[in-house]
């Protein structure tokens, strides 16, 4: 297995599962794993022997969605780690599936954000009153940990990029 292979098969899917699992526990996506999103980006790009014009466009993806995403931050609709991960996954996945990672991220973070109103509607367990992290989701005056979503979405959208099927040889 090559180590582009790792990356793509490995690293990319550790780090969604940790920025989804750090938004729930914590309603934060830490800026080390945005960055490291980015680096391991750079460094798969070069391994998977990318041109410098498609790299350029994976950038250019990157930048537009985060400029999107810091618009949506500074008006108070989603949070800042949300916008940097978003941001980090469009670099990954450029122009090509852009639009299905924002549009599944979309439907996710939707139904995502009913449940959890659902279950606020409802007193939270009493087992889970000790547990910090439940009681912060659970509050009424909490946001909604949409990096959960924006990881899902990634995972779904990953087999279908073509930085994927480069790295797999397909």
């Amino acid at each position: 297995m090559s180590l582009a292979q790792i990356v793509m098969l490995g690293v990319f899917p550790f780090a969604m599962a940790y920025a989804a699992a750090s938004d729930l526990v914590s309603m934060t996506i830490s800026n080390r794993l945005c960055l490291f999103l980015v680096g391991s980006f750079a460094v798969c790009s070069v391994l998977l022997g990318l041109s410098p014009v498609a790299i350029g466009w994976h950038l250019a993806a990157g930048a537009l969605v985060l400029v999107v995403t810091f618009s949506l931050f500074a008006a108070g609709w989603i949070g800042g780690g949300d916008a940097k991960l978003a941001a980090a996954t469009a670099l990954w996945f450029g122009f090509d599936q852009l639009m299905p990672y924002l549009l599944i991220a979309a439907v996710l973070g939707g139904l995502l954000t009913l449940l959890i109103l659902r279950l606020r509607s409802h007193p939270l367990p009493a087992l889970a009153e000790n547990w910090s992290w439940a009681r912060r989701l659970h509050a009424a005056n909490e946001g909604v940990p949409y990096g959960i979503a924006l990881a899902f979405a990634a995972l779904l959208v990953l087999p279908d990029t073509a930085i994927w099927h480069a790295a797999i040889g397909a």
